[in-house]
């Protein structure tokens, strides 16, 4: 037995023994042993009575007609760049045609080899860079058509207190469920963040748990070829031996079967908690308890999932004193936007009414109104009208400060301000100001003309207004 198999255990084993052969826990003799040794008794429990143990023909459901034609719709509609091979979504379907008999019996022959991902770096909102790996077109096609067969066995039998990357499910129905935690007096958070989730998951882990749940070989062969594909980077490529490159559709799931292991332990401990991907936050009573939950849970993950807690980034604090999904709390228990969610705002803004930037003011408010749009789908469920009251007029004066500096001359600012109905004192008088745009856009004159009426004429949505609907449908059906 060479160094991987010995490593992998009992998946690889699986993929190569009979089924008849199989343990009665779908797991070879060397995974059980592990996961005996870290007391994994309970926590796999749950996984073996909902497996999918009748489904050795997961892969023909896979490969079917209506499976993979709402695979390639998908993927079209999610549009992204191109992968490795250069490939674009447009061309994919063409592609297709010619050469999917062959993809076809690869993928049912176990022969077919994902091709390695483009690495791409993203700057991250609190400093750093999120390595984000780009799979081929062809393979994203395949992995969603795996994804939309699996996600529908598998997240059934997910912890009813995950909510990312899941169907049915958002980040705000996780702010509302930790505010219903906090509301019955669970008045300290245990704020967990996993370091580097994505590119530290352990594949023999990994692979052990979808062999609980999944028992087609060809499906759990095809898993792992994709997780060890490898990265294109500067023109070389390199091997992966952990972690799940975020960037494929297949990623988020199986972030979910690992952290599933989390869930069920913290539910077997009988902890209120939520999940959203990798943040999970644990509501207690007390400091003390909060110390020791977060010890104890530290110590499972570090063991048990050979994962590694962020210390920097993870507390044991009162709910206002942390965010969580971009949200915090009032001391009233009030859901509001918490302040690098505000600071995130406000930078993206500055960026599109640059007064440099060269547009006319309809081109930056077309911009603004797609921009808005968006985050108030996300944001609008927070209950601090004074948030959503700043916000707005914040904005509405960068617009008057871009519109200032572009009429840039005196003669023509007094032409405008003439224009727009402001008396020719009046004029005269703010126009000949010392002070600045930022200042003068402050000014009666300037407030007056460059009102909330003006800018709706233009189209730039109110989010007060936005706000406001967001509430009342917050309130009648109780969730988002």
């Amino acid at each position: 037995m060479n160094v991987t198999q010995q490593r992998s255990g009992g998946w690889h084993r699986l993929l190569t023994e009979p089924i008849a052969e199989q343990s009665p826990h779908g797991v070879g003799q060397g995974e059980a042993q592990e996961t005996a040794v870290m007391g994994a008794e309970t926590a796999m429990e749950k996984l073996n009575v909902e497996s999918l143990a009748n489904e050795q023909h997961l892969l023909e459901e896979i490969l079917s007609r209506d499976n993979l034609k709402k695979a390639l719709q998908r993927v079209k509609s999610n549009g992204g760049a191109a992968g490795a091979d250069g490939m674009t979504v447009q061309e994919l379907p063409e592609y297709l045609q010619t050469h999917w008999s062959t993809l076809k019996e690869q993928l049912q022959s176990g022969s077919y080899k994902p091709q390695p991902v483009r690495r791409v770096e993203i700057p991250k909102p609190d400093g750093g860079v999120r390595k984000l790996g780009v799979p081929t077109v062809v393979d994203r096609f395949i992995q969603q058509a795996f994804l939309q067969v699996l996600q529908k066995h598998l997240d059934p039998t997910f912890s009813e207190y995950s909510y990312g990357f899941r169907p049915g499910r958002s980040a705000q129905q996780a702010v509302m469920k930790a505010q219903e935690y906090i509301q019955k007096g669970y008045g300290w958070v245990v704020d967990l963040d996993l370091e580097k989730f994505f590119d530290r998951v352990n594949h023999d882990r990994l692979m052990a748990r979808d062999a609980t749940r999944v028992r087609d070989k060809r499906v759990l062969k095809y898993i792992h070829r994709c997780l060890t594909a490898g990265v294109l980077e500067n023109g070389l490529v390199s091997p992966i031996d952990e972690g799940t490159p975020q960037g494929g559709p297949l990623s988020p799931l199986l972030s979910n079967i690992v952290l599933d292991e989390l869930d069920q332990e913290l539910t077997r401990r009988g902890h209120c908690f939520v999940r959203y991907a990798d943040d999970a936050n644990i509501y207690v009573r007390s400091q003390k308890a909060g110390a020791r939950v977060m010890a104890s849970v530290t110590r499972f993950i570090t063991r048990r999932l050979k994962l590694k807690v962020n210390e920097s980034k993870s507390a044991v604090d009162r709910p206002q004193n942390r965010k969580f999904l971009g949200f915090s709390f009032t001391k009233s228990n009030r859901r509001q936007l918490a302040a690098k969610t505000v600071e995130r705002f406000k930078d993206k803004v500055r960026i599109i009414t640059s007064r440099t930037g060269g547009k006319s003011l309809g081109q930056v408010v077309a911009q603004l109104k797609r921009y808005l749009s968006g985050w108030i789908q996300y944001f609008g469920i927070a209950q601090s009208k004074q948030d959503f009251r700043h916000l707005d007029s914040w904005i509405k004066r960068r617009l008057r400060c871009m519109l200032w500096k572009q009429w840039g001359t005196r003669s023509k600012r007094y032409r405008e301000l003439k224009r727009l109905g402001i008396r020719s004192y009046t004029a005269w008088v703010t126009i000949k100001s010392g002070h600045g745009p930022w200042r003068l856009s402050r000014s009666p004159a300037v407030q007056q003309v460059l009102n909330a009426a003006f800018f709706k004429a233009l189209g730039l949505p109110s989010l007060v207004d936005a706000h406001l609907l967001s509430s009342r449908r917050t309130a009648h059906y109780g969730t988002v």
